[in-house]
């Protein structure tokens, strides 16, 4: 793999800072084949090599069963990263498609996914589950949470599920979007297009065009709201008395 030196300063600031791993966890990267997901998967592959609290990983993908889906070239690059893969069969395309006919889709799909991604997970052992979540989504979120439920909210870098006894970790949380975008191209990760017909047609689509077009006007913006949700400590957001790993996006965009 090329350029996993940039990528692995994000991921081990983000683990260490948050507390991500510990002694023995067994890992399931959450692998949806873009771009997020498969850098993820790269990114703890190479980590699993040195970093000192030893872990175990593996990768899960949830197959939505939309027709024509193909992971075998997923299943070829976790054999080249040496990760046990594993595909958890749904239909939760036919349940929201063609029995529910839902209209708006998005929220529903994610909480199936979700389900389905952590009881795969579970059955399998796994302690944690690794989701592919970087620094922009972070933003996008608390301002989609802003913007649409009048609240301010964002995802946590980690979280429990004391329900199923599973902790989510989200590694790539100082990670910008055109850092992921950038490894993923440079080492031709085979990211497989989403056959959804909802893609690209969300109020998040929306949310990342209305912030480029702000960011482009003020620039360092995303970091700004960035600083503001750790210092004001949303869902688990916390300042570490410097500006985290974002220092070079931070310094990019003044």
């Amino acid at each position: 793999m090329q350029d996993t030196k940039r990528l692995l300063s994000y991921i081990r600031r983000g683990v260490d800072d948050y507390q991500m791993i510990e002694e023995g966890d067994k890992i399931a990267v959450g692998v949806s084949a873009g771009k997020d997901s498969l850098t993820l998967l790269c990114a703890m592959a190479e980590l699993r090599r040195f970093y000192p609290k030893k872990f175990e990983l593996i990768a899960i993908t949830v197959d939505m069963g939309f027709e024509g889906s193909d992971f075998s070239e997923i299943k070829r690059l976790c054999e080249e990263l040496n990760v046990e893969y594993h595909i958890a069969p749904s239909q939760i395309s036919k349940i929201i498609f063609d029995i529910r006919k839902e209209k708006s889709p998005c929220s529903l799909c994610a909480k199936m996914r979700r389900g389905a991604l952590h009881n795969a997970a579970k059955e399998l052992g796994c302690t944690s589950v690794a989701l592919g979540h970087h620094f922009d989504d972070a933003i996008e979120t608390f301002m989609l949470n802003l913007f649409f439920e009048g609240r301010l909210g964002c995802f946590s870098p980690v979280s429990y599920l004391s329900r199923i006894g599973l902790k989510l970790i989200r590694p790539m949380i100082y990670m910008p979007e055109k850092d992921v975008r950038y490894f993923a191209t440079k080492n031709n990760l085979p990211i497989v297009k989403s056959l959804c017909p909802a893609d690209g047609n969300t109020e998040r689509e929306e949310m990342k065009k209305l912030l480029s077009e702000l960011d482009r006007k003020h620039k360092g913006l995303r970091y700004r709201i960035f600083g503001a949700m750790q210092r004001g400590e949303i869902d688990g957001f916390k300042e570490f008395g410097r500006l985290g790993g974002i220092e070079a996006y931070s310094n990019e965009n003044e």
